[in-house]
Order: structure tokens, then C-alpha cells, then sequence
């Protein structure tokens, strides 16, 4: 009989969200308030993109 919870994991794509995903569940969990996004982002890797450039003038 097939067992649907045997499931090996071979896409890193995959395994790289995982990972991700329970890093944030275990932060979450410590974490006597809520996580800032700043914290957030520091445990994805997120660095801040530069704000957008103001429109030339016409």
C-alpha cells in the first residue's frame, strides 16, 4: 500500500521555502510580541531595495 505522507523532497526550490517557512515559525514562536518586518525581513535575507527614482522633468 502507498503511503501519501512518504514524500521525499528533491526540488531545492522547494526545500528553500520550507526552510524559510520554519525559520519563521521558530521565530514566531520565541517571540513574546509580534515580528516587525524589519525582523522579518532580516531572517529571509530581504535586503531593502532603493526608493524609486523621482519622475524626470518634462
Amino acid at each position: 500500500m502507498h503511503d501519501q505522507f512518504d514524500v521525499t523532497l528533491e526540488d531545492d526550490d522547494l526545500l528553500g521555502e520550507v526552510e524559510l517557512t520554519t525559520t519563521l515559525i521558530i521565530a514566531a514562536s520565541e517571540s513574546d510580541d509580534h515580528l516587525s518586518q524589519a525582523e522579518i525581513d532580516e531572517l529571509l535575507g530581504v535586503t531593502p531595495s532603493a526608493p524609486p527614482a523621482p519622475p524626470a522633468p518634462a
